[in-house]
């Protein structure tokens, strides 16, 4: 922030968060959990993958989320066989997926566990032309694998407002002293 603004907030001795201050907190679970996670998720395309490496470190690294009508626990991606996160999910199938929308202010980290098959109906349903880009020789191609992770649970934040509002709603706090309300956070467990 700059100028006066910055002032303000000084002489108020109040910290701008650089996350949401949620006024409200839901605990949610079985098919409203379903349609939260899935109504959170679906238009972010990429998520980040977290898998435990093998010296207990974590690897995490971008991958395309399939679309899909109704969400039931279960996220799909196609990845190729021997890449290093498939070791890992065979060493720990814990996995965590980071799904991030700064633009609409959605945020959504899911826990789960990961495995991996070569179902061929699978990868018909899921298969897009963009990815020969990846599999050369396309559906067929034999280093491509399917890759399921069955969510067990997720936390999310959510703004309820627009990133002006929600910026003019902290510069009213911060001149009157007042408590940010700019969305929701939760849990759910499938």
């Amino acid at each position: 922030m700059k100028g006066r603004w910055r002032d303000i907030l000084a002489a108020k001795r109040i910290v701008v968060p650089g996350g949401f201050a949620m006024s409200e907190y839901q605990e949610l679970y079985g098919d409203a959990g379903l349609q939260k996670i899935g109504d959170l998720i679906k238009d972010i395309r990429m998520a980040m993958l977290t898998t435990a490496a093998p010296d207990g470190s974590f690897d995490s690294r971008p991958m395309a989320t399939q679309k899909f009508e109704h969400f039931d626990g279960t996220v799909w991606f196609l990845t190729q066989a021997g890449s290093g996160k498939l070791h890992e999910i065979a060493d720990d199938s814990h996995v965590s997926l980071i799904y991030a929308d700064s633009g609409d202010s959605k945020y959504v980290t899911v826990k789960g566990f990961a495995s991996t098959s070569r179902d061929k109906a699978k990868i018909h349903e899921m298969w897009n032309p963009m990815y020969k880009a990846w599999f050369p020789e396309g559906e067929d191609d034999p280093s491509i694998r399917v890759l399921r992770v069955d969510v067990t649970e997720a936390e999310y934040w959510e703004a309820s407002s627009s990133r002006i509002v929600r910026g003019m709603k902290y510069l009213a706090a911060a001149a009157t002293g007042g408590k940010v309300d700019v969305g929701e956070s939760g849990k759910v467990l499938v």
